[in-house]
């Protein structure tokens, strides 16, 4: 079984992403038991960003990694947070300090739509040239306030209309189906099951 590593230190995303990830077989570990450090994020986009993470991580563990770059864009705010979305409130934030930003600036606001990003990355090692990249997009609206105690991040002011809830009201099974990162991850896995041979 191939041993790849998974670019994050947020729990929530390796929870969501080990569960999608079954079906190839391998064993996903997460940076820090390599005692990987975080790295700058200092790329424009979230495909910079996820390469920037993937790249680091696979360089100094030498193992196969697969990053993700993700984040909410709000069309009332131009895209905002964007690739700040872990960050909108500062550089140590909670997710409660980020949501209470997010509904500070969109008080007052009637243009709530807003969609989750999700760029996957994987790269088979520290300098590879040719990295599977996969995008995904979840829309919603902003909701006036929070609601449920699943997910992470702004799952609970993230209105999924086809659910008529917010994303963290969602079973965890459901979210995982229709999340952005779910999208991406259904882009990326015929590449990486043909990468896999």
């Amino acid at each position: 079984m191939q041993k790849w590593v998974m670019a994050t230190g947020n729990a929530g995303k390796v929870k969501e992403l080990s569960a999608m990830l079954t079906p190839l077989n391998v064993d996903i570990r997460v940076q820090s038991e390599f005692d990987v450090p975080e790295v700058a994020e200092t790329g424009t986009t979230f495909v910079e960003n996820a390469i920037i993470k993937a790249r680091h991580a696979s360089r100094i563990t030498g193992l196969p990694v697969i990053a993700d770059d993700s984040g909410l864009a709000v069309d009332a705010l131009g895209g905002a947070p964007g690739i700040y979305s872990s960050r909108y409130a500062g550089e140590n934030a909670t997710d409660a300090d980020n949501v209470q930003k997010l509904l500070g600036a969109l008080e007052g606001q009637t243009n709530r739509q807003a969609r989750f990003i999700c760029v996957l990355v994987w790269m088979r090692h520290g300098d590879d040239p040719t990295p599977v990249i996969a995008q995904g997009q979840w829309q919603g609206l902003i909701t006036q306030q929070p609601s449920g105690d699943g997910g992470f991040g702004y799952d609970p002011v993230f209105r999924v209309a086809s659910h008529q809830c917010t994303a963290a009201e969602l079973e965890a099974r459901l979210k995982n189906q229709l999340s952005h990162r779910a999208q991406a991850l259904q882009q990326l896995l015929p590449q990486l099951e043909a990468a896999l041979g």
